[in-house]
């Protein structure tokens, strides 16, 4: 059985601020949730109350599975100059370990015309190279997500789940790995099993929606009980954000994949 982190600043919005989107959560049977940045420095993300999110988390009992890194999309090779990242992510680290959040998720930012992609790729390994050693002993793992830019994140440069392998083996650390996004692989046409043989252990985080339109399972084409399987059969026992657009009220938006998680 998976543990499932609802992605609250999509669900159980019904039941307002985030700290009683947490209790809202938790009242619906789940014992984790996932966030985006917890500042709101970059949107759509909105500032928290941390302090009362907290509350909520230890009331609760429920895990914050993962934030995001902030300033997140607007990381950019080049320029030269991602002083404002790292500041921000010993921030961020700060407020992870208060939340009790184990992961921090990171993403390429956007590509840069006039490079080849093997130079933005290998200069994406020495910028989380650095940040690794900057955390080090913080007790927080960086995933980097690669997202599709067919639909929702045109101009990324990293869109692929081969691409985000060869980074985190170039950074080679224990602190580093890959957030595998089920929504955004099928977008991009990847083949699911073949991506994770891939990726072997180097997945440390796994996201979902269904495909088309990155609503709950169910209203796209995707098979869960496969995908499920997929992942299953590939090692991966962590936690999974469902981080889609709910079509109905959020309680009842979970209940198809919350019957499948019971049972992969």
């Amino acid at each position: 059985m998976y543990q499932l982190a609802p992605n609250i600043e999509l669900l159980f919005t019904e039941a307002g601020e985030y700290h009683d989107r947490v209790r809202a959560a938790a009242a619906a049977g789940f014992d984790a949730v996932e966030i985006w940045g917890p500042t709101g420095v970059d949107a759509p993300a909105t500032p928290k109350d941390l302090p009362a999110l907290k509350a909520a988390l230890e009331e609760t009992g429920t895990q914050l599975t993962a934030q995001l890194a902030e300033p997140r999309t607007q990381f950019m090779i080049p320029p030269w100059d991602h002083s404002e990242f790292y500041r921000k992510l010993d921030e961020g680290v700060a407020i992870a370990q208060d939340l009790g959040c184990a992961r921090i998720v990171v993403g390429s930012g956007t590509g840069f015309g006039g490079w080849k992609r093997q130079v933005q790729l290998d200069k994406l390994i020495e910028i989380y190279r650095k940040a690794v050693a900057q955390i080090d002993g913080s007790g927080v793992t960086l995933v980097l997500e690669p997202v599709n830019v067919r639909v929702d994140h045109p101009g990324s440069l990293l869109d692929r789940t081969s691409e985000a392998v060869y980074v985190a083996r170039g950074v080679d650390s224990p602190q580093f790995g890959v957030l595998y996004d089920i929504y955004h692989s099928a977008v991009e046409g990847e083949d699911m099993e073949a991506e994770l043989e891939n990726a072997g252990d180097l997945v440390k985080y796994v996201q979902l929606a269904d495909a088309p339109g990155r609503g709950e399972p169910g209203t796209g084409d995707l098979d869960w009980a496969e995908r499920f399987r997929l992942l299953r059969a590939s090692g991966y026992d962590g936690p999974i954000g469902l981080e889609y657009y709910p079509t109905t009220e959020s309680a009842a938006s979970v209940a198809h994949i919350v019957e499948l998680g019971r049972t992969a």
